[in-house]
């Protein structure tokens, strides 16, 4: 999760994630460099006394600075498009979870196993001390580590986002449209985000918090769910 003065990405846990990462990496590269040549050659010009008073045009220079603009945006392009085919991939998810937005909580339906659904809303800070403020929740998503979800997202009210930025997750959650993505956990651990669309005034208090096991835990999970108790029982 983010913390202070955290200026970078968050570690990643996917590795989509990853793959983003290492593409802005790659971006913020030939922008210093971009910024470097611009700078020595502005102050190249503060300078210098050279005065050519006859120079009304150069076309070498001309030709000079509209191709190496777009050699540098070819070189941006390429892997930008390349990362948009892999996040729009979908490959034999093994668990779908739909997820569906409200002012201000969000639902989550487990359609593969019994039909198991339940609310999450976020927990006052006053309640538990251990729980981090406005991004923990009462029920948490769990999901099994080493495997590939799909995550189907609506709302019934507004325009909702949900996001989970160590994951590299970030999908609109629209009424009456059924969207879709997928994500790949690779380690364990517990994830945190919030609803990144400007969907109203409370719209940073709707959090998401998944917690990723090993499969013999959720298992263990799904088998000892119980649709009287809310609370998430995960047996170790």
């Amino acid at each position: 999760m983010a913390t202070w003065s955290n200026l970078n990405y968050q570690n990643s846990a996917s590795p989509l994630m990853e793959q983003i990462i290492f593409f802005h990496d790659h971006t913020l590269i030939i922008l210093i460099m971009i910024t470097i040549l611009v700078a020595y050659l502005m102050m190249n010009l503060f300078f210098n006394n050279y005065i050519n008073r006859f120079l009304l045009e150069s076309q070498m220079i001309e030709l000079i600075w509209t191709i190496l603009p777009a050699i540098t945006l070819i070189f941006i392009a390429l892997p930008s498009l390349r990362l948009l085919y892999l996040l729009d991939e979908l490959n034999n998810p093994l668990i779908t979870l739909k997820s569906i937005g409200h002012q201000w909580y969000w639902s989550y339906e487990y359609s593969d196993f019994n039909n198991i659904e339940f609310d999450s809303y976020m927990i006052q800070s006053n309640e538990n001390l251990n729980n981090f403020r406005l991004l923990d929740v009462d029920n948490r998503i769990i999901l099994p580590m080493n495997n590939q979800i799909r995550i189907l997202v609506t709302a019934t009210d507004v325009i909702h986002s949900w996001t989970i930025p160590s994951l590299g997750v970030k999908i609109d959650a629209n009424p009456g449209r059924l969207n879709q993505t997928s994500f790949f956990i690779n380690r364990p651990g517990i994830y945190y985000g919030q609803c990144s669309e400007i969907c109203g005034a409370n719209h940073s208090f709707m959090p998401i918090v998944i917690e990723s096991i090993p499969m013999k835990n959720f298992i263990n999970w799904i088998n000892n769910y119980s649709l009287d108790d809310w609370k998430q029982v995960l047996v170790s």
